[in-house]
């Protein structure tokens, strides 16, 4: 009974349940009244289960030992190092076959006929002829060595033998003592005797050190070429990051699941690095061409973008791939691990207080490209759209465009922010119009906005040749805000929408259109783009064209348009909330390499306080600007204006300034609508909208003349 309740005990310290059952077993058996000591001795050393469960605890504890970590570092060791010198001889194998062999000419020669290039695979064919016909010379030397070494041997004998008997010959005159003349014979043989024990020596101490040596050299060539498996190199050595290598390249690309492209590079006889053009180094990562085999495209390559870079050890916002110019080849850029993850540094805005801007020469200093080189852009005469998913950087980056641009005085301003949460409150006082809210009536308002740059667009196209204008840029933010919109006119017309009926996209697409030749441009920020709340006759106006984080592909062509995301541009391939204020660009306005379709711009962050303190500079140096010289009698714009408007009821506000610039160019000249407008306000006799135009009507602007000379002759009876 005392060995059942051990054995009971046991079962639960172990608690698994097919022990369980076993030493229950055993324990009914052990329970039974034996006939004898000898028989009970038996019936427990015999018990049904006993070699199992033996068996078991050696499986258990054999597990044990084989998983436990320290066995798995052994084994590692064992293996990492056993790779190495396994490696390191078939390397330096390799590499004596092709120093003694022409297998090296021939593999190239075989590479430059694949890549079309015959100049070099002639250059190679004539290399290899040169290097099999000094070989040839030298096994005929080998001929002839024996017997021209046995006869250099018998000479240099007779010669030393000649040259010591006469020193000693010598030293027998000189000293008058024949037997010196056998001196020099015997110190030769004495200096052979020695130099034999010495070489004894040696030989003793070289049997266990050359091959000592040798398994040393081995292992290291091993080490340097990472001939190891990766699961075998220490954990720091495991993990990704590895430098990028030809090996490396070869073998992603072999292993990407394109069988094609597998069968081909197993056929190459120099297993693929004839592919690779020389790897560069590129900023905070390489840049490598990749040239396919025949049967095998871009398309496919490109499409297996996560898998190419797991191959390599990196993650998928590491690797970017375009279309190189040459055929069939692809252009990989992969950054160092952990590289596109650091700060890229404060914007030359912020810490440069002489900061200037010239709006046709200069270029906006946007952030810095993958490489890490300073993303500069134009902005001269360029319509741009910014899109991407909310709260992923886009009202940021599209201000820092426009504080830069601020700082160049000549520059005018007008901005509707459909957020209204502030994000542009720092340009009042630079910006001439600043409408925020996100409203039905806010909308109304940036609408009635563009359309008075749509009027101020073609007073200057209509203006003498030769006029020179302010540049005028009208920022929308929240673009996608105007275009929901359902607000209606009193024309029965919608100021919101995406249709041709809208008021707002048919402003936008004026502009669009004509606007660029006299200086008016508009920069729309709009997210999560669609067809609904982003038309496509209004995305395609756009110069510039940028996206942040995108969603999905097609968002990624509404973006930037399907030539640049079919060629290699990803916006929908960033990390939503890690890569906020990356931008993918598309355009003009930036440099690009020869075939790139698109470029990755890393944006400075100005945030909202060190925006207010930038707009506090330009309006301090805005405010020093000189202001032009005043007439000494000044024009009374409300008489002039009446004037203009002569017996008609009513007359378009552009043709009042066109008027009015034939009145007096010299102060109307450079007016445009906000002007006009501004200069009856006063009076309650602002344009108002007459049929969709602008309009401004005589009975206002009478009554305003009346009440304006009513008010001074009370003034003068007063």
């Amino acid at each position: 009974m005392t060995r059942m309740t051990d054995l009971m005990t046991e079962v639960e310290d172990v608690g698994t349940l097919h022990r369980l059952d076993d030493h229950r077993t055993e324990a009914v058996q052990l329970a039974k009244p034996p006939a004898d000591e000898a028989g009970k001795d038996t019936q427990i050393a015999g018990a049904p289960g006993a070699d199992q469960r033996v068996w078991r605890r050696a499986a258990r504890k054999a597990r044990i030992v084989a998983t436990h970590d320290r066995t798995r570092n052994a084994s590692r060791l064992a293996v990492r190092h056993s790779a190495y010198v396994t490696g390191g001889a078939t390397t330096l194998t390799r590499r004596a076959w092709d120093s003694r062999s022409a297998a090296r000419y021939e593999r190239m020669i075989r590479t430059a006929e694949a890549a079309g290039n015959r100049d070099e695979a002639k250059e190679w064919e004539d290399r290899g002829r040169a290097f099999r016909a000094a070989r040839h010379q030298r096994r005929m030397d080998l001929l002839t060595a024996p017997q021209r070494l046995a006869k250099a041997t018998l000479v240099g004998s007779a010669l030393a033998g000649g040259g010591l008997v006469s020193l000693g010959v010598l030293m027998a005159v000189a000293d008058k003592d024949p037997a010196q003349i056998l001196v020099p014979v015997m110190a030769t043989i004495e200096a052979v005797r020695w130099a034999v024990v010495i070489a004894a020596v040696i030989w003793s101490v070289a049997v266990w050190l050359v091959p000592a040596l040798l398994l040393v050299a081995l292992w290291n060539t091993g080490r340097q070429r990472q001939t190891a498996p990766r699961w075998a190199l220490p954990a720091k050595l495991r993990g990704e990051g590895d430098p990028i290598t030809p090996s490396i390249l070869v073998t992603a690309l072999r292993d990407l699941g394109i069988s094609s492209l597998r069968k081909s590079i197993q056929a190459m006889e120099d297993s693929g690095a004839g592919m690779l053009s020389p790897i560069k180094t590129a900023g905070c990562g390489v840049e490598v061409d990749m040239t396919l085999p025949s049967g095998s495209s871009t398309e496919e390559v490109m499409k297996r973008r996560r898998k190419l870079a797991e191959n390599m050890g990196r993650h998928e916002h590491e690797v970017h791939l375009a279309v190189a110019p040459a055929a069939r080849t692809v252009r990989a850029w992969i950054a160092d691990s952990g590289a596109l993850d650091e700060p890229i540094g404060p914007s030359p805005l912020v810490t440069d207080p002489d900061t200037s801007a010239d709006y046709a020469k200069g270029r906006a200093p946007w952030g810095v490209d993958l490489r890490g080189d300073a993303a500069l852009i134009s902005l001269y005469q360029r319509h741009m759209l910014i899109t991407g998913l909310s709260n992923q950087g886009k009202t940021a980056s599209l201000r820092a465009l426009a504080l830069w641009l601020a700082h160049d005085p000549a520059v005018r301003f007008w901005i509707g922010d459909l957020k209204g949460m502030g994000d542009w409150r720092m340009f009042d006082g630079i910006a001439e119009v600043l409408i925020e809210g996100p409203t039905d009536d806010h909308v109304i308002d940036v609408t009635e906005m563009v359309e008075a740059g749509v009027e101020e667009m073609n007073r200057r196209l209509l203006a003498p040749a030769g006029t020179v204008f302010e540049p005028l840029v009208i920022v929308v933010d929240e673009a996608q805000v105007a275009y929901g919109s359902g607000a209606i006119g009193p024309d029965k017309r919608p100021y919101g929408g995406s249709k041709a009926t809208s008021r707002y996209f048919r402003a936008v697409k004026a502009i669009h259109d004509q606007g660029r030749a006299v200086d008016v441009t508009t920069w729309e920020g709009t997210q999560d783009p669609t067809d609904q709340n982003l038309p496509v006759r209004s995305r395609a106006g756009n110069h510039i064209r940028a996206a942040l984080v995108l969603g999905t592909e097609s968002q990624a062509k509404m973006a930037l348009g399907e030539t640049p995301v079919d060629a290699g541009a990803a916006p929908h391939k960033l990390r939503q909330g890690l890569d906020k204020g990356t931008v993918v660009v598309a355009g003009d306005g930036v440099k690009l390499a020869p075939g790139q379709p698109a470029i990755t711009i890393r944006t400075h962050y100005i945030d909202g306080d060190e925006a207010g303190t930038v707009a506090d500079r330009i309006k301090a140096r805005r405010g020093n600007t000189p202001a032009p010289a005043v007439e000494s009698a000044p024009a009374d714009h409300l008489t002039d204006i009446f004037t203009v408007l002569a017996d008609e009821p009513r007359v378009q506000s552009q043709e009042v300034l066109h008027r009015l610039n034939a009145l007096n160019p010299t102060v109307y000249g450079a007016w445009g609508f906000a002007d006009l407008k501004a200069a009856l306000e006063p009076y309650a006799a602002e344009p108002y909208k007459s049929n969709g135009v602008s309009t401004v009507g005589r009975d206002r602007v009478q009554e305003a003349v009346t009440e304006r000379m009513r008010d001074a002759f009370n003034a003068l009876d007063a």
